[in-house]
């Protein structure tokens, strides 16, 4: 088997490339399926497991939580508590209610699979038989349902740029709104500093204090070497040089 049987798991761990948990998850699904180890389930329902911790981290309000409260919180808490963050079960379509109800079984059905079969999680005895194909296909596809069903719902939800761990890119609607509206400009302090001015519509602007070495190596690493280097080259002026002697 392969990752083929898997495309939404393949693109939601595409999307979050740098959660390295999951990263790491998906890696071992893969070498487990092309083994064809019954591993695959127990991976296979971690990163499920993964994702939904993910989502709930990304998009919890800390004024009504939904995050687990305890220690150790099982699968289907994590599911569910991903659900109630996308806000799913408030949709009043009762053909989707079902769909969600569904998925809430499948859930069910391969956290009890995996507690069952998943030889990782659980010792087991060592002389038990594996699993067939169909087993780990089963356990995989209902991973790959669950996970599609929630990547696509959290990329339709709104996400909060102040606590997001998304990337700059995409909240592209949010950039271009900026970008289109909102300029930059270089001003002074009253002690005749330079400080960064955002301008803003209705002839309003915001204040950026913050050092230029700082802006270099956060935004542009190139740019930062260039200016140094060139900053190297500017000669001390004398009466500064003998003000050091003078001090030294």
């Amino acid at each position: 088997m392969s990752l083929d049987l898997c495309p939404g798991i393949r693109e939601a761990c595409v999307h979050w490339r740098d959660a390295p948990m999951l990263q790491q998850t998906f890696e071992a699904l893969e070498r487990t399926l092309e083994q064809d180890n019954d591993a695959c389930i127990d991976c296979a329902k971690s990163i499920v497991e993964v994702f939904c911790r993910i989502i709930v981290d990304e998009l919890d309000s800390p004024i009504q939580p939904v995050r687990p409260k305890a220690a150790a919180p099982d699968f289907g808490e994590w599911v569910g508590a991903a659900v109630r963050v996308l806000k799913l079960g408030e949709n009043q379509n009762t053909k989707f209610l079902k769909l969600v109800s569904q998925h809430h079984k499948l859930t069910t059905a391969l956290g009890d699979l995996r507690n069952e079969s998943g030889p990782v999680s659980h010792g087991r005895d060592g002389f038990l038989a594996k699993l067939s194909v169909h087993h780990r296909r089963s356990a995989v596809l209902s991973a790959d349902a669950l996970v599609t069903f929630l990547h696509q719902a959290y990329l339709e939800a709104q996400r909060d740029p102040v606590s997001s761990r998304e990337p700059w890119e995409r909240f592209d609607a949010f950039n271009q709104l900026i970008d289109a509206n909102v300029g930059l400009t270089l001003g002074e302090n009253d002690d005749g500093e330079p400080e960064l001015h955002v301008l803003l519509p209705g002839n309003e602007y915001l204040v950026i204090n913050v050092p230029v070495s700082r802006l270099l190596y956060q935004l542009d690493r190139d740019a930062y070497i260039e200016a140094l280097n060139a900053a190297r080259g500017v000669l001390v002026p004398a009466a500064e040089q003998d003000k050091e002697q003078g001090e030294a």
